[in-house]
């Protein structure tokens, strides 16, 4: 069966707008921390501890979702936008700790692709033996080229 284009531009528009309020991704989350200023939101790493020592983003903030009701107001400057990750595409913990983190009335929005795509980019992070950093996997990064262009 063929799926008929039934979404008016204007539909279209508006959740593509709204996508982009509640979403953003690895390569603009990495741009802004290398930036060397300030870049105007935390990065919140939502996964277990044992998941945290196997690796997460230098400069993030463990805090998993279990804790958030608990801690949040304790470690999180309410005025400060939030970007909450998980491991990757395949988990909603992401959009768990941002729904949880939203219902306490912090300003968050998902960072797509989680760790995972970090990792996949060639993006360095900490690991419980140290700071490490993989090659870019060519079918997720531009590996010859700074930016893939979109």
């Amino acid at each position: 069966m063929t799926q008929q284009l039934t979404v008016t531009p204007a539909d279209a528009a508006a959740y593509f707008a709204a996508s982009l309020a509640f979403h953003t991704d690895v390569s603009d989350v990495a741009a802004a921390l290398a930036s060397g200023e300030d870049p105007g939101f935390s990065v919140i790493d939502s996964r277990s501890t044992q998941s945290w020592d196997q690796g997460h983003i230098p400069g993030a903030l463990h805090l998993p979702t279990s804790r958030i009701p608990r801690l949040a107001a304790e470690l999180l400057d309410p005025a400060r936008p939030l970007v909450v990750h998980c491991w990757g595409p395949a988990c909603n913990g992401a959009a768990r700790a941002a729904y949880a983190l939203a219902s306490l009335g912090y300003q968050v929005k998902e960072m797509l692709g989680g760790m995972e795509y970090w990792i996949r980019e060639g993006l360095p992070y900490l690991a419980a033996d140290g700071p490490d950093q993989r090659p870019a996997d060519p079918l997720t990064a531009p590996v010859a080229a700074g930016a893939c262009g979109c």
